[in-house]
């Protein structure tokens, strides 16, 4: 993967670039509901900032696609960072909530590093599908990993210094990563001229159903990393948070080692799916029974083994069936809906996490995991070109 150079280069900065993303979540939480004493609020916040991020994202990156990574990702990001710091300074003096909601929805123009990221693989890759298929899976690994680690050391910041320093590690991290990406310009994607009448990826045939997959998928992690939060309710949330990511890093990698002749098949999508509905009722058997802590890590780290094929079966078909010169578009979009998803899980599990039992907001990523299936097996039986 790393022969081409300045590959590695651009790995690293995605890398760190991409790590706030999986901190930003678990520090907003911690810091509203330490200071303000409401999960409620705390997940309202956090939806409103992922629900305006899902409607500027598309737009920023067709901008990425028509003008370049470059050119586009760093302004991007400087106001995403101001976004950030607003929120940290709104909670520090106490302001009124109406100014979290307004400076979470400021860092919405974060550009998506790891849709950028995958776009240069597949330009590098665009006449090997075995190399890109490989490349694929690692980059979700990357996902995993950092969605591994990030809620971890959000957490452990939070609690060993001060509860806006999660955030505030989380600006670096993103302003030092994105310099570094964006700095590779050699394996940069060329701006590609969209012929005249050429289909938005939006309108591309299975796209809709694609988008319904992702939005359930992000319920998913929405609603398992705030109903975590609000059970556990401890530092140790962020390590159990991880363990589910680790369990979705570790079936990325093998299932990247596997050889894949259509990585897009819409029926393969639907089995992964199968999978994940299974799998996400582990936690909830977790959590209903009384388990343990040691018992609900172990139903996390299982059910995220079926998570990173989902997605990079999902991502494959996306890359797939977009237009030529749209692939970042195209793949924003589906973390758009996946971001959608989280903001709507987020909301429902944090509203449950203050009017139900503990552990009831486990049967949300149960309920959308099955819907995810049935649109992945609705899209099966009219298979894309």
């Amino acid at each position: 993967m790393f022969a081409v150079p300045g590959t590695a280069a651009f790995t690293a900065g995605s890398l760190i670039a991409r790590l706030p993303f999986a901190m930003f979540g678990v520090s907003a939480v911690v810091m509203i509901a330490g200071s303000r004493g409401s999960y409620a609020l705390a997940g309202a916040v956090t939806a409103t900032g992922l629900t305006v991020t899902a409607l500027v994202a598309p737009w920023t990156a067709r901008l990425v696609d028509r003008h370049g990574q470059a050119r586009v990702a760093r302004p991007a990001t400087a106001l995403a960072l101001l976004g950030s710091l607003a929120l940290v300074l709104c909670v520090r003096y106490d302001a009124p909530d109406w100014t979290l909601f307004a400076s979470c929805a400021a860092t919405a123009t974060s550009p998506n590093t790891g849709a950028m990221a995958r776009a240069r693989w597949a330009y590098l890759h665009r006449d090997d599908p075995a190399s890109l298929h490989t490349a694929n899976s690692f980059e979700q690994a990357a996902d995993e990993l950092c969605f591994m680690t990030g809620p971890a050391l959000a957490a452990l910041l939070c609690s060993a210094l001060f509860p806006e320093a999660g955030t505030v590690a989380g600006a670096v991290l993103m302003a030092g990563g994105m310099l570094l990406f964006t700095g590779q310009r050699s394996t940069e994607p060329p701006v590609a001229v969209r012929p005249p009448g050429t289909r938005a990826p939006l309108r591309a045939a299975g796209m809709p159903a694609l988008l319904a997959v992702f939005l359930a998928t992000g319920v998913v992690f929405g609603a398992l990393e705030v109903t975590t939060l609000a059970y556990v309710d401890g530092p140790e949330a962020g390590l159990l948070i991880g363990l589910q990511a680790g369990g979705s890093c570790a079936a990325g990698l093998v299932y990247g080692l596997r050889p894949v002749a259509a990585p897009g098949d819409p029926r393969r999508l639907a089995v992964c799916l199968a999978a994940m509905t299974a799998l996400m009722a582990l936690p909830l058997l977790a959590a209903a029974s009384g388990g343990s802590t040691a018992v609900l890590a172990l139903a996390l780290l299982a059910a995220g083994a079926a998570t990173a094929p989902t997605m990079i079966t999902g991502m494959a078909s996306v890359q797939r069936i977009v237009p030529p010169g749209s692939v970042n578009e195209g793949m924003t979009l589906a973390v758009t809906a996946i971001l959608t998803g989280i903001a709507a899980g987020s909301a429902v599990s944090g509203w449950l996490a203050e009017r139900a039992a503990p552990g009831t907001g486990y049967t949300v990523p149960v309920a959308a995991a099955l819907l995810g299936l049935v649109a992945a097996v609705l899209r099966a039986r009219r298979p894309t070109p």
